[in-house]
């Protein structure tokens, strides 16, 4: 049996074996399909016996609109941004959500994803999104930067995201970072 096959005969079970929703709720759910998503993922057990739980939920597209405010806001706020994370804030490709949305994030380790020596950018991507997980929009950088005011010490968290090609050609990701020397959003090389 062909895996679209499977999906489309688990999909009628699904909707067949659907207790009553109440209209406004599935309207919600049409508008907003991450409510829907938050909604199901309960239903799925984990795999590899790691748990994931959000852990932290953002709001993006609401003050900061372009590269520029965000650059403004992290100094404002007293943080440090490196020189190539900024860099990739100029490109094309860093994007700022228009409208107010929200992103659920969860932190896992490339062990937990199976990998305890480690592994290539593409296998830890495919390995998190077979476990249910979706890349981040690049915006979650800045703002995780400037949400999280209160990151321990020594801490160091890889967005997962779409890779940003910087000005000499390296592939990079943010990096929200906190060490003697500040509270940081710098980047990582892919």
């Amino acid at each position: 049996m062909s895996v679209q096959t499977q999906t489309l005969k688990f999909g009628a079970t699904v909707l067949q074996n659907l207790p009553d929703v109440p209209e406004d709720v599935m309207q919600d759910w049409i508008e907003n399909p991450s409510a829907l998503q938050k909604a199901l993922k309960v239903l799925v057990p984990s795999k590899n016996g790691v748990e994931l739980k959000v852990w932290k939920t953002l709001r993006l597209g609401t003050d900061v609109k372009d590269a520029d405010g965000f650059r403004k806001a992290i100094d404002g706020a007293g943080m440090r941004l490196g020189n190539w994370a900024s860099d990739i804030m100029s490109k094309p490709a860093f994007t700022v959500a228009v409208d107010p949305q929200e992103v659920d994030l969860v932190v896992i380790s490339v062990a937990e994803l199976g990998f305890k020596k480690g592994a290539t950018r593409e296998k830890i991507y495919q390995h998190a999104l077979e476990r249910g997980l979706q890349l981040c929009p690049n915006e979650v950088g800045p703002q995780l930067r400037l949400d999280y005011k209160d990151q321990p010490m020594n801490e160091w968290l890889v967005i997962g995201m779409e890779p940003i090609t910087d000005s000499n050609g390296y592939l990079k990701l943010f990096n929200v970072a906190r060490d003697d020397n500040g509270v940081w959003l710098i980047s990582y090389d892919d």
